[in-house]
């Protein structure tokens, strides 16, 4: 079936960069849909309340000036825009696997929906809900959507419990001294050390490390005075850190110290505070069982994406840009379902 649709920027005073009114003709997709995945559709409305309250939660932090941002000849807002469609392209994928699944929103669960998307709307003025052209059923549409795509993550990993030993998820607590061998270019770009420079500091390294074997040292004393890294102490499990650090910082007894490890950042000096924190490797336990849940799903997400078609209505979509307009300032999409689904 072929459709023709059009969408008019401006509408309702809402300017939008380097945007006049245009009309854009699609094939095959319908008015303001952005792009379709099987029957799954996303809008125009869907994408800007999204886009719109992540640009507002950049600015409110960092101010407007952050999208001045450039990312490797990207612009911060182009890689906002792209990170907006990813999420959303999930969503409405997980929104299929669900269907394949039969799981659905309760009816509590969907009075839940129509709660918080009347508090969403509600909290919008004229300009925000004009220029976002939003209606409380998309609204509904996205938190309902958002809502199902958790249901059916919880589905497929409910059964997903691996005992994690306390060797696995094992903690240790430690202090080092870095000595580092590459310096940082006006953009932030690492440069790494000539072979001399490299050499003065290993020879360094030597010298601090003696100074730290000293029956009557200070090693707090010398990270202050000579550390080029962290200053404190840190604490990490297996697989969490470089491979050297790691194999070097887990061989070592409480109170011991090691020999100096080289890492892509320089040598290290470490010292062993503690072999074993049980708070920490406790909350360890439940970090590498979620990340287990997240690759049983990943495996099955990833497999049924393959299986799909996805449409992108490119005309449109290279249309969309931030709102400009100083009454537009909503950002409490995520929280406020937070607030009703947590």
């Amino acid at each position: 079936m072929l459709f023709c649709g059009f969408f008019l920027f401006a509408a309702g005073g809402c300017q939008k960069k380097d945007a006049d009114t245009k009309l854009v003709l699609t094939t095959g997709f319908k008015r303001d849909e952005i792009f379709r995945i099987e029957t799954m559709s996303c809008t125009l409305p869907e994408v800007m309340v999204y886009l719109t309250n992540t640009q507002d939660q950049y600015e409110s932090v960092y101010g407007k000036e952050i999208w001045k941002t450039d990312l490797n000849g990207v612009t911060l807002e182009e890689n906002v825009k792209e990170t907006v469609l990813a999420q959303l392209a999930q969503i409405k994928t997980m929104n299929l696997l669900a269907q394949q699944h039969g799981v659905a929103l309760s009816e509590a669960e969907l009075k839940t929906v129509k709660t918080a998307a009347a508090a969403y709307y509600n909290s919008l003025n004229q300009a925000e809900s004009e220029c976002m052209n939003v209606t409380v059923e998309t609204v509904e549409n996205l938190y309902a959507e958002f809502a199902l795509a958790n249901k059916v993550y919880e589905y497929i990993i409910k059964d997903i419990n691996p005992e994690i030993s306390d060797d696995e998820a094992r903690t240790i607590t430690v202090e080092h001294i870095l000595i580092v061998t590459y310096a940082l270019d006006g953009t932030g770009k690492k440069i790494e050390y000539t072979q001399n420079a490299k050499e003065e500091a290993r020879q360094q390294a030597e010298e601090i490390l003696k100074l730290a074997l000293e029956e009557d040292s200070d090693f707090e004393e010398l990270v202050l005075q000579y550390s080029e890294g962290d200053k404190g102490t840190i604490s990490f499990g297996k697989g969490e850190t470089d491979p050297a650090f790691e194999e070097a910082a887990f061989n070592l007894g409480t109170g011991e110290i090691s020999d100096i490890v080289e890492t892509e950042y320089g040598y290290h000096i470490i010292k062993c505070i503690s072999t074993f924190n049980r708070e920490e490797t406790d909350a360890n336990k439940v970090k590498i069982v979620e990340k287990r849940r997240e690759e049983v799903f990943g495996q099955e997400y990833d497999a049924f994406v393959t299986s799909l078609t996805r449409t992108l209505n490119d005309e449109l979509w290279k249309t969309v840009t931030f709102i400009e307009n100083e009454e537009v300032t909503t950002r409490d999409f995520f929280d406020i379902y937070n607030q009703y689904f947590e």
